[in-house]
């Protein structure tokens, strides 16, 4: 009897090559920054050093590094305070965003007369409108929460509303010929078709929040120990403490990409089964 030899695989050169060139994107995405980030702050410490600038002008990456470490207490206790507006602000954002969206698509008429004013929130500078809110809310708190609040609701209802409008009209015509109640219609389709809007919307709404939480925090003055990372700056700005001035702002920056990154992995942990950008990344 004839002996069957295995015939190994043949793999496809074009697939391996797709292959080798998805792998050398997937690394180039995370080691492309890194290298460059490396460059610039070696490049900011040789120019401390060269032009023997004061510390107290421009402080070397290293100095900065020491600062962060040293004075961590202070620096994180305010970033909590500064992440629990932020945070705060943006689950607000998020209900008043959605509810008012889902509001509009059930209503033209009730769309045409309340998003203008959305939009005139939008428009109008926070450090504007702060100075009224000032005058009618006690609680600085509640003072900082609706600065946040303000600059972070405008992403979330407009592309909401625009997800729940960019239904496939076949489609509600189709539900409508199955008897669907109008709520019926909104939970099935409107809502599952919003959601890359909707997830969009928020990744953008999550750095407002935080530059909403840190410039309401300098209108406001807030100073003391239970104050915000905006304090810190300003405090360090008044002392000539350069290095915490920028250990703060580092804190800050390194808040936001979080945020985003964690934003953006909830947005894939969503749609990636599904949604035609999400499968794009995985290949």
């Amino acid at each position: 009897m004839p002996s069957i030899e295995t015939v190994p695989p043949v793999i496809d050169a074009e697939e391996a090559r797709r292959e080798r060139s998805r792998k050398l994107e997937r690394t180039g995405r995370w080691l492309l920054p890194l290298l460059i980030m490396a460059a610039a702050l070696y490049f900011w410490d040789r120019v401390c050093v060269w032009n023997e600038i004061p510390q107290y002008i421009l402080p070397r990456p290293g100095v900065v590094l020491n600062t962060l470490i040293e004075d961590a207490g202070l620096l994180f206790a305010s970033l909590l305070v500064t992440l629990r507006i932020t945070m705060l602000s943006l689950a607000l954002a998020v209900v008043g965003g959605v509810g008012l969206s889902v509001l509009f698509t059930q209503s033209r008429w009730i769309e045409m007369s309340l998003f203008p004013f959305a939009i005139v929130l939008q428009v109008t500078p926070i450090v504007a409108i702060f100075p009224l809110i000032n005058i009618y809310v006690d609680d600085q708190t509640t003072k900082l929460l609706l600065c946040a609040w303000i600059v972070a609701f405008f992403p979330i209802l407009s592309n909401t509303t625009l997800g729940l409008n960019s239904v496939d009209r076949n489609l509600i015509d189709y539900f409508k010929l199955n008897g669907a109640s109008r709520w019926q219609t909104l939970w099935h389709l409107r809502l599952p078709a919003a959601m890359p809007y909707f997830l969009g919307g928020l990744k953008i709404a999550g750095g407002l929040a935080l530059i909403g939480a840190v410039v309401a925090e300098f209108v406001a003055g807030t100073a003391g120990q239970s104050s915000g990372l905006a304090s810190r700056i300003i405090e360090a700005g008044y002392r000539l403490n350069a290095p915490r001035l920028f250990a703060a702002l580092i804190l800050i920056s390194l808040t936001g990409i979080i945020i985003f990154l964690a934003l953006s992995w909830i947005s894939h942990l969503v749609l990636h089964r599904w949604h035609e950008s999400a499968l794009k990344q995985e290949q």
